[in-house]
C-alpha cells in the first residue's frame, strides 16, 4: 500500500505522463488513429480516467499537438546573441536535428494535420508563424524592408522547409549541414524574389 501511494502521480504529473504517452504515439502513426481508448491503453490507465484529463478526443489531440510543438519551438529558438545571418544557419542547423531526432513526430504533424480538424491545425500554424516571425526579425536586421511579399515568402519557406526537413530526416545518410546549406540558399533566393515583387 504504502509502495503504490509513492508512486502515485499528482494530477499535473498524471496530464502530464499522458500527454508524453500522446506524443510518444505520434512517433509511428498518424494523430488521427490516438483515440482515448489507445491513450489509456497505452498509458495503463482506465478510458474513464483519461476523459477526467480531456473532455473530448479533439481537446486531446489539441493538447498532444501542442506538448510536441513547445518542444519543437524551444528546441529552436534563435540564438540571439549571434549575428542574423548565424543566427538563421545556427537554427537550422538545430531544427534539422530536432527533425532528426525526433522524425516520427515531427512528419505525423506536419503531414497528418492535413486531414485533422481545423483546432489541431491551428496549433501547428501557431508554430509556423513564430518560426516565421523569428526569420522576418533577423532579416530586418539585414536591412530588408518588411513588405507583404516578404511576409507571404516567409511563411511559405517555412512550410518548404518542413518538408525538406521530413524527406531529409528519412535518409540517415544526408548532412545535416548539407541540408542547412541548401535551405540557406533557398532562403536567400525567396527573400531576393520577394524584395522585387509587387505583391
Amino acid at each position: 500500500m504504502s509502495s503504490e501511494r509513492r508512486n502515485r502521480l499528482t494530477p499535473d504529473e498524471r496530464r502530464t505522463q499522458l500527454l508524453a504517452t500522446g506524443v510518444n504515439f505520434l512517433a509511428d502513426h498518424a494523430l488521427e488513429g490516438l483515440t482515448m481508448d489507445e491513450l489509456a491503453r497505452r498509458a495503463g490507465v482506465s478510458r474513464a480516467l483519461a476523459f477526467h484529463y480531456f473532455d473530448s478526443t479533439q481537446g486531446m489531440h489539441r493538447a498532444v499537438v501542442t506538448m510536441a510543438r513547445d518542444a519543437m519551438v524551444h528546441a529552436t529558438v534563435p540564438n540571439q546573441e549571434l549575428p542574423p545571418r548565424e543566427r538563421i544557419d545556427d537554427t537550422l542547423l538545430r531544427f534539422a536535428r530536432f527533425v532528426r531526432d525526433h522524425r516520427g513526430t515531427f512528419s505525423s504533424l506536419v503531414r497528418g494535420i492535413a486531414s485533422g480538424d481545423p483546432t489541431v491545425r491551428a496549433v501547428v500554424d501557431e508554430s509556423r508563424e513564430l518560426n516565421a516571425s523569428h526569420l522576418r526579425d533577423a532579416f530586418v536586421e539585414l536591412g530588408v524592408p518588411v513588405t507583404r511579399a516578404l511576409t507571404i515568402t516567409l511563411r511559405a519557406w517555412v512550410a518548404f522547409t518542413e518538408e525538406v526537413l521530413v524527406t531529409a530526416a528519412a535518409d540517415d545518410h544526408t548532412d545535416d549541414s548539407a541540408i542547412v546549406s541548401f535551405l540557406s540558399r533557398s532562403l536567400d533566393g525567396a527573400v531576393e524574389a520577394a524584395r522585387d515583387s509587387t505583391l
